[in-house]
């Protein structure tokens, strides 16, 4: 068979990908195997791949690569996120560009750009995920926005509002000025930022008396309605009851007492604009205090600025401290580092905002959904995120579910409104404001009309108007391993009952309760059943000085180049060789190539193989032991991986097929059967070979998918159901030990007399003969293979000057060549002697300190003292060896 001298990632990926798609092995249908499920943490339509995504991505797609090779129907199902926020932001932009205004349109009218958007741009993700090998059904491609999925987002809003678990209601909130909507709490991205502390000077009513305020936003003073002191503070004390003038607005407002004031913190007297701060709102709640809201959505100041309306709000801080410092108002100000709120969509800085929302109630939807982490229905990996989501749940707030946004299911409320507002006429008014909520509005007049019989009364009728508002994007993607198998339009539907819940969840600890925690909530809430069995969080992909990874910083680097240069199996055992679950992963170009070095080395173990004649010969006693061994050891190995598995040490899962790979077959069993030169293999011999070749394809092919099908389907001819995509993984079938323990014995036999010839620069070709203290070896025809040994001679003592080595308590000595220097050797050995008996002494004065030894560990004790035995030894060798010399 022919094979070509170098593997090349360029001529198989896209060959083997086409394949698997055109014979439907990635594509699921419920049956009656065990299903085993995955649905991706869907990726924004807007995004392209990155490298947490490749991390992400390649870990499940090992997951499911490897249940469909142990029996599971496994079935991956992609997807998109329809980012509301994102996505909008870009399709204003693209509208902006063609000299349109977002303001100018209607909503349909905006709807079709964003969809004609979507549809040009939003599968850029998916086709790359596919170039990285990902084993998704592409015939179950979901996205959030399609009719279906709004379908069931809507209805299970509905649903929770008739619970009476929605409601809307006046709040404040965190408005994002540049995409002109609210965020939720866990989108405020908190940044240290240098600015100024300015002290502010309000005139006492009445008095040539000012009392001094600190803030580090002066442009609120527009919002201004009382300041507030402790009412334990006596600086104030003669205040009480008293009023102060804003400065610049010239308005009276009163000084009231709270202790929620810091007597410690700048002047001990606080400025209070409700509109404007979330505490300060809560003091304007206590105190009954009006409510002045001096900015717009665009975070410019509106009419109540006086003379800086339409000015934007940082640009108005550097005015109004010059006007202040001109009229004497302010004291001074001072360099200040604070904490600001920033969206972590669009890096604008946050505002908070008075504003009518709509809320999910989370406490009682939340407490089952604790339990079942807390008691490992859901198994978290790693266990050190269970206290993270302990502590979030037991604290949740409400959930603010409404965007300011025309991308996105729009909220399914339907105000009561007159037909002919302009006409004027009677219109009752009770039903101001009044509204119901259907799944749509043929529903909804149904129900408004059931709810208020007087709308049958109306001459002329009534009219209904949907709430402007979108969703938040997590309320549909919580609902997304139900969704996806449409489970809250037929909750009984043949997938719904095969696929859910799903088997593994891996996501990054970043959104832990954006998603994590709400699909958890959502799929008790709906089906009385957790959504998953096992999360597993990534850590944070990040560069060699420990910085996240971001286009910001430039330090990114591009996937689809890395998978150019190095292949996708190269790229994807390179970025899991230093991903443990959770920790972060440093990333290192150096692995890519580690990765495609791995590559290079199977396939010229293959090309070895292929370059051996076969003969119908018996098989060998050094072949028949290294067949045996190789046998336990792939065993031994196979059960190791699944405990790493059943752990979700995927990374040390890999570390295992490396090592089995590169150091067990290939440097080991190869090496012993392989012919010797000019001669043949047995047949038998290279038969078991291919067969041991196959079962290791079958370990690595969910990590390196690619060149494994490659190799597979050159180790012989395959029908196409016969695929390594699908074949079935190898079942351990138990292992002996000792037949493992025994050829490690060997392998460090062999190991020392490799060493003695390399350090004394003697050919392999050149056999020697060994003398030992053993009475027999276990694998001696491998020895005399491998080691090119001519004799051994058993329970027997050189007198010849000779090469001495322990393995375990094996004594073996090698007799120094005749042409060696003798005097050199002598050298050599008295410096070995003198540095082992300094290394000895530095032992022995550890384990004679009794601090040392009673603090210390158990097993670093035992560490010392096996080192203190090994030391010597080795000396009692070498001195016996300078006697010979």
């Amino acid at each position: 068979m022919q094979i070509s001298d170098k593997y090349n990632p360029q001529d198989t990926e896209q060959k083997w990908y086409n394949f698997w798609l055109e014979n439907k092995f990635f594509h699921s249908e419920p049956d009656d195997r065990p299903a085993y499920t995955i649905v991706i943490p869907p990726p924004n339509v807007t995004g392209i791949l990155h490298m947490g995504h490749m991390l992400n991505n390649t870990i499940q797609d090992v997951l499911v690569r490897r249940a469909r090779m142990q029996g599971f129907n496994a079935l991956w199902v992609p997807g998109t996120d329809h980012a509301s926020i994102a996505t909008e932001a870009k399709v204003v932009a693209k509208l902006k560009s063609e000299g349109i205004n977002k303001s100018d349109i209607t909503r349909e009218e905006f709807l079709k750009h964003a969809w004609d958007w979507t549809h040009q741009y939003g599968g850029t993700i998916l086709e790359q995920l596919k170039k990285l090998g990902c084993s998704c059904d592409w015939d179950r491609t979901r996205f959030t926005m399609e009719p279906k999925l709004s379908e069931q987002v809507v209805k299970s809003f509905v649903d929770l509002y008739n619970k009476g678990l929605i409601y809307r209601g006046y709040r404040m909130v965190n408005w994002d000025p540049e995409a002109k909507t609210n965020i939720s709490d866990e989108e405020v991205i908190f940044k240290e930022q240098n600015g100024k502390l300015y002290f502010l000077k309000y005139q006492i009513e009445g008095s040539e008396e000012f009392l001094i305020v600190a803030t580090t936003r002066p442009e609120t003073i527009f919002g201004d309605v009382a300041i507030c002191v402790n009412p334990n503070d006596e600086r104030y004390t003669h205040l009480k009851g008293k009023k102060v003038i804003v400065p610049i607005v010239n308005r009276a407002i009163p000084i009231i007492e709270d202790d929620y004031v810091d007597i410690e913190f700048g002047t001990g007297a606080l400025k209070i604009t409700p509109a404007h701060d979330l505490n300060d709102y809560e003091i304007g709640q206590k105190h009954n205090l009006p409510m002045i809201d001096a900015l717009d959505d665009d975070a410019n100041l509106n009419e109540h600025g006086l003379h800086y309306a339409g000015k934007n709000r940082f640009e108005v801080r550097k005015l109004i401290a010059k006007e202040l410092e001109e009229k004497n108002l302010l004291l001074k100000a001072e360099d200040y580092v604070n904490k600001v709120g920033t969206s972590e969509r669009t890096g604008a800085v946050i505002e908070p905002k008075i504003s009518q929302q709509w809320f999910l109630k989370m406490a009682e939807i939340a407490k089952p959904a604790l339990d079942v982490v807390m008691n490992d229905e859901v198994k978290f990996h790693p266990e050190k995120f269970k206290n993270t989501y302990k502590h979030w749940m037991e604290n949740i707030r409400d959930w603010n579910i409404s965007r300011q946004l025309w991308w996105g299911q729009q909220i399914p409320a339907y105000y009561i409104a007159s037909p002919n507002p302009s006409e004027g006429g009677e219109f009752p008014k009770e039903l101001e404001g009044q509204f119901v909520v259907a799944e749509n509005e043929e529903k909804a007049r149904k129900l408004a009309l059931e709810k208020f019989p007087i709308l049958e009364t109306i001459e002329g009728g009534f009219t209904l108007k949907q709430d402007e508002d979108a969703l938040d994007t997590w309320f549909s993607s919580w609902l997304w391993p139900m969704s996806v198998f449409d489970g809250l339009l037929d909750s009984e539907n043949k997938d719904i009952n095969y696929y859910y819940p799903t088997a593994d969840l891996v996501t990054g600890p970043d959104i832990i309760f954006f998603w994590v925690a709400r699909m958890i909530m959502a799929g008790l809430e709906w089906r009385g059943e957790i959504p998953f069995k096992n999360v597993y969080f990534t850590g944070i992909v990040r560069d060699k000085q420990r910085r996240k990874m971001s286009k910001s910083l430039g330090n990114s680097p591009d996937p689809i180049e890395l998978i150019d240069k190095y292949g996708a199996d190269g790229v994807r055992v390179g970025i899991l060789l230093s991903s443990a679950a959770g920790n972060d992963l440093l990333f290192d170009e150096d692995l890519m190539l580690q990765g495609r070095n791995f590559a290079t080395k199977i396939w010229n173990a293959f090309r070895l193989t292929q370059g051996w004649n076969k003969e119908n010969k018996p098989v060998g006693e050094a072949e028949k032991q290294t067949i045996e061994w190789f046998r336990n050891q792939l065993d031994k190995t196979i059960l190791e991986i699944e405990e790493q598995f059943e752990k979700f040490r995927i990374s040390d899962a890999l570390h295992l097929i490396y090592k089995l790979i590169w150091d067990d077959f290939c440097s080991w069993y190869l090496e012993t059967v392989k012919p010797n030169f000019g001669e043949a293999i047995s047949q038998e011999v290279y038969d078991e070979t291919m067969n041991f070749f196959g079962e290791l394809m079958k370990l690595l092919h969910p990590f390196m998918p690619f060149l494994t099908e490659e190799l597979w389907q050159n180790i012989a001819e395959r029908k196409v159901t016969e695929a390594l995509v699908v074949a079935q993984q190898r079942k351990a079938k138990g292992f002996e030990e000792k037949t493992i323990t025994d050829f490690d014995f060997v392998k460090e036999l062999i190991s020392g007399v490799r060493n003695y010839r390399q350090s004394k620069g003697i050919s392999p070709r050149e056999a020697v003969e060994i003398f030992t203290n053993a009475e027999r070896f276990e694998n001696e025809a491998i020895v005399r293979k491998l080691a090119n040994v001519s004799e051994i001679h058993f329970a027997g003592k050189t007198d010849k000057p000779s090469f001495t080595f322990l393995v375990g308590a094996t004594e073996v000595s090698i007799p120094l060549s005749e042409h060696l220097d003798l005097a050199e050797e002598k050298k050599k050995t008295e410096e070995e002697l003198a540095y082992l008996k300094g290394f000895l002494v530095s032992v022995e004065k550890k384990l004679s300190n009794e601090k040392f030894v009673t603090n210390a560990k158990p097993e670093i004790v035992e560490n010392e003292r096996k080192k203190q035995r090994d030391a010597q030894d080795k000396i009692a060798l070498l001195e016996e060896k300078l006697k010979g010399l």
